[in-house]
Order: structure tokens, then sequence, then C-alpha cells
């Protein structure tokens, strides 16, 4: 008798358990197809990023020579201003993390600056003026050599990019992280060549409309 009593409680309990399984499974559905309708209907525009500035303050190229070696090394510094704006009418973005740094022919120049967190509401524009610097960064030589030429020739096209987690702000409804990475083109020009690499001489040229992906 109290083996059977026994069997039943075990029974119980496992039915008790399926059950709430079961209602966990239907309630995180239910959440997924809410957010995917959510989703759907609105169909959040992906924020709009711009460099409106970016002025060179050192690229300094150098020599190391070891025992058995002899490599070249970037130092860099630029200041660059960001602007970014949520062209969303009823959409708002958190930018949960931001990091910030400036590269050359697809090799990173310059340490990752971190952003502070930030919420844009709707139609509204953030702006963001980080210095990025980079020392003694070693170059290949194929690069030093185009680095070489390009100032020489008075025209250097830089990359700042940027990379980050954001989410979705739908009234109280918030979506979960996407990935964020932006792509921005700094060009960079002289009056005339200068013949070696240095920050002296270079202007920025234009406000450049980046690429973002989400």
């Amino acid at each position: 008798m109290g083996k059977d009593c026994g069997k039943h409680g075990d029974d119980d309990l496992r039915r008790s358990c399926r059950r709430l399984l079961a209602i966990l499974v239907v309630l995180a559905l239910t959440v997924g197809v809410v957010a995917l309708i959510v989703y759907l209907v609105l169909r959040p525009t992906h924020p709009r990023f711009y460099l409106q500035d970016a002025s060179l303050r050192q690229l300094d190229l150098s020599n190391a020579t070891t025992s058995t070696s002899t490599s070249t090394l970037l130092s860099t510094a630029i200041q660059v201003t960001l602007a970014s704006r949520n062209p969303n009418e009823r959409v708002g973005v958190y930018y949960d993390r931001l990091d910030v740094y400036a590269s050359y022919k697809y090799q990173q120049l310059t340490v990752a600056a971190s952003l502070p967190p930030a919420y844009q509401g709707h139609g509204d524009v953030g702006v963001w003026s980080p210095v990025l610097a980079g020392p003694n960064v070693p170059l290949a030589p194929y690069l030093a050599d185009a680095l070489r030429q390009d100032c020489q020739a008075g025209y250097l096209v830089l990359q700042v990019k940027l990379d980050g987690r954001v989410r979705w702000k739908v009234g109280s409804c918030v979506s979960s992280h996407y990935h964020l990475f932006v792509t921005c083109p700094a060009f960079l020009v002289t009056a005339g060549g200068n013949g070696a690499p240095g920050a002296a001489g270079f202007r920025f040229q234009t406000t450049t409309y980046c690429h973002v992906e989400v």
C-alpha cells in the first residue's frame, strides 16, 4: 500500500513538471511570436551615421631594428566627430556598447575607444568626439610603402569603424541585442604632396555618410 502511494506521488510530480514545462514553452513561443510580429509591423530602420570631422594629430613612421630583423612601426592619433540619427518614428535605440577605432587598408591602427552607453529616441541625434590613438603599431612592408605613396600624393583615406551592440525599444518592450557595425571613410588631403608621412598639412575634406550593418 505504501509503495503504491509513493508511485502515485511520483506520477503526479512528473505530470506537474510536464505541465509546467509545457506552459513555459508556450509562453516563450508566444513572446517570440509577439516580438516577431512587432518587428515585422514596425520594421525598425538602422541608425544613420555620419563622419563630420577627422583631425589628424600624429602620423609617424619609424623603424624598429632587432638582431634578426627590421620592422616598420606607425604611431597615429586622430580626433573624430561622429554623429548618428535615429530615423524611426516609433522605435528608440539603446546603444549598450560602442567601440570606435581607425584603420588603413583593413589594418587596425588605433586602440578601440569605448563610447558611453546612450539611448536615442525617435528622431534624436547623438554626437561623439573621441580621440583615437595607436602608438607603435607594426605595419607590413607593403602597407608602409602604400602609406608613404599616399602621403606623397597628398591624399590619404582612413576608415573610422564602430563596433557595438544595440537594442530596439517599442513602447515598453525592449528587444534582445543586435550587432552594430559602422564604417566611415575619412578623406584627408593636403594642398600638395609633402613627401613623407606626418600629420602636418592634412585636412579633413568633407562630411561622409557611413555604411551601417545591423
